[in-house]
């Protein structure tokens, strides 16, 4: 991942068949990164001597964007311990408590349901599991597993209603290039299972893999352009969340309707005066001859899976209807900015080449406030649908990127 992470301590209060047992750490652990389970799963272990499932985030003490300072989760041991280390901690017992908005994956009986459901489908399609599954993620977006078999590992995912889904998108995605996406193996509203794919992210991702996946995405978006002749039946919007520019002129005003953002009253004003601009934007960028399409909702090399054979985009969570120049500029957001000029050019070119007599350069110049107030849209989205001790892991992430709509409007 990128940057230089803060590193991270953790602590585990620990239920048994849902009752309070005890608690584990705090423990130092090698990945900084607060939605990475594997070591928090196994220093819990280590301790207990039981196997456990890490459940959810119930406190931050520090850190900032996902990672680094004292992180406390929730985990279930899955039997009785010999010894407990230190009782439960009397602050967290309120946190047990039922949430209409905690995710499946954040119980221990959704996390055993789902892995049942995953097991059974291994079960019929030859390929049976041959051990226990191993917990790798657990946050409020998604839950991951890899349940091994005796052709490989394979990945259980489960993701919050509020998510597109990933399966429906990929194959989606695949009928314009079906070596750009992986295949499900299974799915189910909520959860899916996937291939192991080789290789490793391509968060260094250099100017020959980043110019081929760009071409190769925006023959795929202009193929799933909306309206468009190249798939038959003619697509409508897929059935994905419309983030389209007219539709953001007035998801942003409602977003400023709220009063818990934490803008300030200069900050607020200023994004009510641009929310105001958003329909003649949205004008201008339809001039530019860019057709509406499938975005990926968070295009960066980090989702992005390489061999060095071969490049496959993943994780469509975030998938909706939208303008291209987003996908575009998510990507130059995430790239060394010599890099990201590349991208932009490479982005460029390759739409021209789509549709004659576009402007792709004008719409990503217009498009560069609203793909961030696209994105603010997208965390409140978040916000809205978990529960509040789990607002650490996007508090403050809306009002951010209104700010940074601001700067670059």
């Amino acid at each position: 991942m990128p940057g230089h992470p803060a590193p991270r301590t953790v602590s585990a209060a620990v239920t048994l068949d849902g009752e309070p047992l005890c608690a584990v750490g705090p423990v130092p652990v090698e990945s900084p990164w607060w939605a990475e389970a594997t070591p928090v799963v196994r220093e819990t272990e280590r301790v207990l001597g039981v196997p456990v499932l890490v459940l959810r985030l119930l406190t931050v003490e520090g850190g900032e964007g996902g990672h680094g300072g004292h992180v406390t989760y929730h985990a279930e041991a899955l039997a009785r311990p010999a010894t407990t280390p230190a009782p439960f901690p009397p602050g967290l017992l309120p946190l047990l408590a039922p949430h209409p908005k905690r995710a499946p994956w954040a119980t221990a009986s959704g996390v055993r349901e789902a892995l049942a459901w995953a097991e059974e489908r291994l079960r019929a399609s030859g390929r049976p599991a041959t051990g226990r599954p191993a917990q790798v993620k657990s946050w409020n977006l998604s839950g991951l597993f890899a349940i091994p078999t005796a052709d490989g590992p394979v990945w259980l995912k489960t993701t919050p209603p509020f998510a597109a889904s990933e399966a429906a998108v990929t194959a989606l995605v695949a009928r314009a290039d079906p070596d750009l996406v992986p295949g499900a193996l299974a799915a189910a509203p909520g959860r899916l299972l996937l291939p192991h794919i080789p290789g490793e992210d391509c968060w260094d991702a250099a100017e020959p893999m980043i110019r081929s996946v760009l071409t190769r995405w925006t023959a795929a978006q202009a193929a799933l352009a909306v309206p468009g002749p190249a798939l038959e039946p003619a697509p409508a919007p897929y059935g994905l969340p419309d983030r389209t520019p007219a539709a953001l002129a007035g998801l942003v005003a409602e977003l400023l309707d709220r009063r818990d953002l934490g803008l300030s009253r200069a900050e607020h004003d200023a994004a009510r005066r641009l929310a105001d601009r958003l329909p003649a934007l949205a004008g201008a960028l339809r001039e530019c001859g860019l057709p509406d399409t499938v975005l990926h909702g968070d295009f960066h090399p980090g989702n992005w899976r390489s061999d060095g054979a071969r490049t496959l985009l993943l994780d469509f969570a975030d998938a909706c209807l939208g303008h291209p120049a987003l996908d575009a500029l998510r990507l130059s957001d995430f790239l060394p900015p010599h890099l990201g000029q590349v991208a932009e050019e490479t982005w460029t070119k390759a739409w021209a080449g789509h549709v004659p007599g576009c402007d792709p350069a004008r719409a990503l110049t217009l498009a560069r406030p609203l793909q961030h107030l696209a994105a603010a849209v997208l965390y409140q989205t978040f916000l809205d649908g978990i529960e509040p001790s789990e607002y650490p892991y996007h508090l403050g992430d809306p009002a951010a990127k209104i700010r940074d709509a601001l700067t670059v409007a």
